[in-house]
């Protein structure tokens, strides 16, 4: 017979130990002000930058206009248009020109009035290059500066960069995209100091070339989020976990019963309130894949409970002579076994995640590991527990109910048991 573990004995000091857990979150939100908002929730503007040196620039003085159509990112296209140029759009595929040197020197001997700088070296591959949208791709006699990031080049981290930041503030967050080898991150600028003017755009880019080097910094991308779009992100993530709680709630009380259900979804508002806990204080980003993990962490944690909860169910049926509380103690011993492998088995794979990312991906990966934690540890002691609660408070109710009636019937009061 398989040895029966009291986990009831437990049910009352995990109780405490969550609250205590739970308050710190509230208290640490309170304390820290509020979450550390990623890009996805703020208002303001988001500028996605590579970090990498120049390869070229070209200048124009020709006649008519030229602008630079970067469409294709295999290829350099090069438009001539105005009165009196009659000339077709002039095109540099980069299987075609394999180099720097090469492509420049096509770009020189194709057109007449444009001016190539090269300050790569000429054999640095065409296919590296990295265009910015931060110059503009008509042509004149200010510099279309055009980038390149050769694979192996020294990785940057997110550390430094919020370094080379430090003097602009606090309103400036970042957001690693992809590698430390990648160099492409995502930065983010409050509304407040736009409108007021305090910080303006080019002064980003201006103090990361200041650190890093000049002509080093591409800007893949540049938007302006505004307040209005990012409050409804906000107000959609907290709905959708609303919703998420209240079809878990009528899925278990179909399946269960009220009390079954209301501890399945008391166990997954404690594992959300430890994911809060746990964000604030580490001040990891909150960002959309933060609620990602977040509602993972529920699947999972509601997966187990329902488990649990059926074997709760058949034992009952198979012991009905048993009280609760040993139905419960049987039940969890016989369910721990599966419940560890399945976890541990879990985590293996989101510990090599964790390990072998960086950035969001990483931060994804650490949430779901203090998640899987939590859904385990609530599933045996808050779910369970909650069950356990109600019974013996529904056996008191019924024990004041049938004193009352032998008080009506003997007109004595019953002695306390």
């Amino acid at each position: 017979m398989k040895r029966i573990i009291p986990f009831s004995r437990f049910f009352l000091p995990a109780a405490i130990i969550s609250g205590v857990l739970a308050l710190s979150g509230i208290v640490g939100y309170l304390v820290m002000g509020g979450f550390n908002l990623g890009v996805d929730f703020q208002a303001g503007l988001i500028q996605e930058v590579r970090f990498a040196p120049t390869a070229f620039s070209l200048t124009w003085a020709g006649r008519g206009a030229a602008s630079v159509s970067i469409d294709d990112p295999d290829k350099l296209d090069i438009v001539l248009s105005g009165v009196g140029v009659e000339s077709p759009p002039l095109s540099f595929p980069f299987d075609e020109y394999s180099t720097v040197g090469s492509l420049a020197q096509a770009i020189r001997s194709s057109l007449e009035g444009i001016t190539v700088t090269v300050n790569a070296p000429s054999d640095t591959q065409s296919r590296w290059l990295i265009f910015s949208a931060r110059t503009n791709p008509l042509l004149g006699s200010d510099p279309f500066v055009v980038h390149y990031l050769a694979p192996g080049a020294e990785a940057i981290s997110i550390g430094e960069v919020r370094e080379s930041l430090a003097s602009l503030g606090r309103t400036v967050s970042v957001q690693q995209l992809g590698q430390d080898a990648d160099r492409h991150f995502m930065i983010r600028l409050e509304d407040s100091e736009l409108e007021e003017g305090r910080i303006p755009a080019e002064k980003i880019i201006s103090v990361l070339e200041d650190y890093f080097g000049q002509g080093g910094v591409a800007v893949v991308r540049s938007d302006y989020v505004g307040s209005r779009f990012s409050k409804d992100l906000t107000d959609q993530a907290g709905m959708l976990l609303g919703l998420t709680l209240l079809l878990i709630l009528v899925y278990s009380s179909i399946r269960f019963k009220p009390q079954f259900a209301i501890g399945a979804v008391l166990a997954i508002i404690h594992d959300g309130l430890i994911m809060v806990a746990f964000v604030v204080w580490s001040r990891m980003e909150f960002n959309t894949t933060t609620i990602a993990a977040i509602l993972t962490i529920l699947g999972y944690s509601i997966n187990d409970t329902i488990v649990i909860f059926d074997r709760i169910r058949e034992t009952r049926r198979i012991y009905p002579d048993d009280s609760l509380v040993m139905v419960l103690n049987r039940s969890l011993s016989e369910t721990l076994g599966r419940t560890v492998i399945t976890t541990v088995t879990t985590m293996l794979a989101v510990i090599f995640l964790f390990i072998f990312t960086t950035g969001s991906m990483r931060d994804f990966a650490l949430a779901l590991l203090v998640g899987m934690v939590s859904g385990v540890y609530s599933t045996i002691f808050i779910a369970s527990g909650f069950v356990n609660f109600w019974d013996i408070r529904e056996k008191k109710k019924g024990q004041k109910k049938l004193a009352a009636a032998v008080s009506q019937k003997t007109g004595k009061v019953p002695a306390r048991a």
